[in-house]
């Protein structure tokens, strides 16, 4: 079994926000007892004992329905599961017969039963507005009102009191309603941003698709476009035993040669990360994510183009663990060079437990690019709550220093 302070460790941001919401509810809504007890403390003319009994059971049977509301009216609101409607029917009849049992079993002369109106009906209007709109709460509260109104007048009220009694019960239930639904409207709109989050980096990859398939049919389109037409020429000059047929098939030979070496070219400048395109791909991405992006960076321009491209794929598969993997809000990109080393650091914070560590596929092939050129990457303690990558590449590896940049 999982310590209870692991598994909030183990949350992200949307799933904290959510738990924290949702039992800061149930206990205002356990506050309804404390509100009664506090309400018959302060008046010296308490109800009878049947009365007492009475309230008394019906605020705590209340206060479970309450609980139980809320418990399904969030997810209702956050699009989870269907409408309660047979734990708002329950709620609000027991919060009409609490009432009334209250207000008609107390003498006129005692006005416990009219004071405790606004909270009884408080603490039971806060769960509908959560689990229904607006329109169709308001309009409930309105019946539930209309409702109320004649125990008043049967338990002796004056009209002009029981109307007081009312409003203070609208106002009553219009405040601690606003407080339910602003908090569950609260975990609605970090939910999004979460899905907002990560439909943007969903939207980089097909980006960046998008662009490899266009290059390949503008590299490919006319060239095959050609070589169809060339083809069934010689193919008639063939049938009329022309020598011209060879001569066009040998061009279809040049042009399918020159179109192999034009997808290589698209292919290997697909697989080929600039550093300096990466970095500041990388800073505005992460700001656009509300995460604070600084760079340190070192004589980047005097690093082989190779070790450039190398680096340039680090930072792109960090960025977008960032971007996936964690809640993050500070990032620091730092890159050292000296001693023949380039040593890449990437380090952010939001990190919870279950983010992962060395196991993700990005990563792996990463570090298999990076054997290649005799590098290596590693995920080194950082904290509670950070991560960090680094990468160490030795730029004396003879694949890597047989070009620099110039640049």
């Amino acid at each position: 079994m999982h310590h209870p302070l692991r598994r909030w460790r183990e949350l992200g941001k949307p799933q904290r926000t959510e738990v924290y919401i949702r039992w800061s509810l149930y206990l205002a809504a356990c506050a309804e007892p404390l509100a009664v007890l506090g309400s018959l403390g302060s008046d010296p003319d308490r109800p009878s004992t049947p009365a007492l009994q009475l309230l008394v059971a019906g605020t705590l049977v209340g206060t479970v329905a309450s609980v139980l509301l809320l418990r399904a009216a969030l997810p209702h609101y956050l699009g989870r599961r269907p409408r309660p409607d047979l734990l708002l029917a329950v709620s609000t009849g027991l919060a009409l017969a609490t009432v009334w049992a209250v207000v008609l079993t107390t003498p006129v002369a005692q006005p416990t039963g009219a004071m405790l109106t606004p909270v009884l009906l408080m603490f039971w209007f806060g769960p509908v507005t959560v689990a229904l709109p607006n329109r169709l709460s308001g309009a409930l509260a309105a019946a539930v009102l209309l409702l109320v109104l004649p125990a008043l007048l049967i338990a002796g009220l004056p009209v002009g009191t029981a109307l007081g009694v009312l409003t203070a019960v609208a106002l009553a239930c219009l405040l601690f309603a606003a407080t339910c639904r602003c908090s569950a409207w609260l975990v609605g709109v970090v939910w999004e941003l979460d899905g907002a989050r990560e439909t943007q980096s969903r939207l980089a990859v097909a980006e960046e698709r998008l662009r490899f398939s266009r290059d390949l049919h503008d590299v490919l389109g006319r060239n095959l476009t050609t070589i169809a037409l060339k083809s069934e020429l010689a193919a008639q000059l063939a049938r009329r035993g022309r020598p011209e047929a060879a001569d066009q098939m040998t061009e279809v030979q040049r042009i399918a040669q020159e179109s192999q070496r034009e997808v290589r070219d698209v292919v290997r400048a697909y697989r080929t990360a600039d550093l300096h395109a990466e970095l500041t791909g990388a800073r505005s991405v992460l700001r656009a994510a509300d995460v604070a992006c600084e760079v340190e960076l070192g004589s980047v321009d005097q690093l082989p183009v190779t070790a450039q491209s190398v680096l340039g794929w680090a930072v792109r598969e960090a960025t977008t663990n960032v971007l996936r993997h964690s809640e993050a809000t500070s990032c620091l990109i730092r890159l050292r060079i000296g001693g023949g080393q380039a040593l890449l650091e990437i380090e952010n914070d939001g990190v919870t437990e279950s983010q992962p560590g060395t196991g993700g596929t990005g990563l792996t092939g990463l570090r298999e690019r990076l054997a290649v050129y005799g590098g290596r990457l590693a995920t080194p303690p950082a904290g509670p709550g950070r991560f960090r990558l680094t990468v160490d590449l030795p730029l004396t590896a003879p694949a890597l220093s047989m070009e620099v940049s110039t640049g």
